[in-house]
């Protein structure tokens, strides 16, 4: 609401003791969409997204966005929202008479939920093949995490090569042996540390953060564990007190820069299903930007910048936002274009 503006919330406010349909519809606000259906929470949710879809069909929208629906303030299980919202579709997109609406989206920002949506999915893709192709072209997914979930890895001690030191302890009796020998236990163990860090990120490392533990633990007196197979995925870090604290540090920068990347993709992904910035190509033809950049522009433009410098097929190029036209090192300049592809749609 707080991103819709002002103007939304008002009039939420104005109708909300007089909607009859279990919801009210407002314009888009300060949001890239034509029209937001702000639902009325029952706790029914297979009924209320029926009632949307089929209110978008009645006004002829093109494509409609749900959020899980019920998750969230409702603390409704993300498996059985995610049973109901498919059977919803499911049953909405077998009616012959839908003519209209042809895209329907579901947006999941909760990586936990994802396996929920995902498994609810597959359930109905392999118990109705013969109407699987219809619904699955309408419903479009997108999820803050790459594409549909994968295996787990297996869990993982990066190899170590220690150094082993040996102590010979020799003295008047047995028991002084005995207690240099604790004595020098105790030492050693007070200097020891582990600390564990979880979290849903650390399943996306890929080579490139492997090979940045790998380098940790050679810099460090740490031996570090990865371990994917729990939920959430671990990583353990033992060695030197001193050391340890370091390495986590770093770690915790990692998970922090994967889930700043994915979050970036996943705004991008969002925002070009409604901006599209496009630059010519061959034969008077024009290229979509790619969606990063796509959603620097459009950040840019909306944000009043008057310039932004982006790079089209590796050369630099200064983007005048208010004229659109772009210009190389050499002067050359371009013209470009920025295609709303949300006219019609909710």
């Amino acid at each position: 609401m707080d991103a819709a503006g002002s103007q939304v919330a008002e009039k939420c406010a104005k109708y909300a003791g007089q909607y009859q349909s279990g919801f009210i519809t407002t314009r888009g606000g300060n949001l890239l969409c034509r029209k937001i259906i702000h639902l009325i929470s029952n706790n029914q949710v297979k009924s209320q997204v029926s009632d949307v879809l089929h209110e978008c069909e009645q006004m002829m929208y093109k494509s409609v966005a749900f959020p899980a629906i019920g998750t969230g303030q409702a603390g409704q299980s993300s498996a059985k929202v995610a049973d109901e919202m498919l059977d919803a579709i499911v049953e909405f997109a077998r009616q012959r008479s839908v003519q209209h609406l042809q895209t329907i989206k579901i947006v999941v920002f909760q990586k936990n939920m994802l396996t929920d949506f995902h498994e609810s999915m597959k359930k109905r893709q392999d118990s109705d093949s013969s109407t699987t192709d219809s619904w699955l072209c309408m419903l479009k997914s997108f999820f803050w995490s790459k594409n549909q979930p994968s295996e787990k890895k297996k869990s993982m001690i990066l190899e170590k090569k220690a150094d082993l030191v040996t102590f010979q302890i020799c003295g008047e009796s047995q028991e002084k042996v005995d207690a240099t020998e604790s004595w020098i236990k105790n030492l050693i163990l007070k200097e020891q540390f582990e600390n564990t860090i979880s979290d849903e990120a650390i399943e996306s490392f890929d080579e490139t953060q492997i090979a940045i533990l790998e380098d940790l633990q050679r810099r460090k007196q740490v031996t570090i564990q990865v371990e994917n197979t729990l939920s959430p995925p671990q990583i353990k870090i033992s060695g030197i007190s001193r050391d340890v604290c370091s390495v986590s540090l770093e770690v915790q920068e990692m998970i922090q820069q994967i889930k700043s990347t994915e979050e970036e993709q996943s705004k991008a992904e969002l925002l070009y299903n409604l901006v599209e910035w496009r630059y010519p190509g061959s034969n008077y033809s024009f290229v979509t930007f790619d969606k990063l950049t796509n959603m620097q522009l459009e950040r840019a433009k909306v944000g009043k910048k008057p310039y932004l410098n982006v790079k089209i097929n590796n050369k630099n190029y200064k983007v005048d936002l208010n004229t659109l036209k772009a210009t190389d090192d050499q002067g050359k300049t371009i013209n470009l274009q920025r295609v709303k592809k949300d006219e019609g749609k909710l």
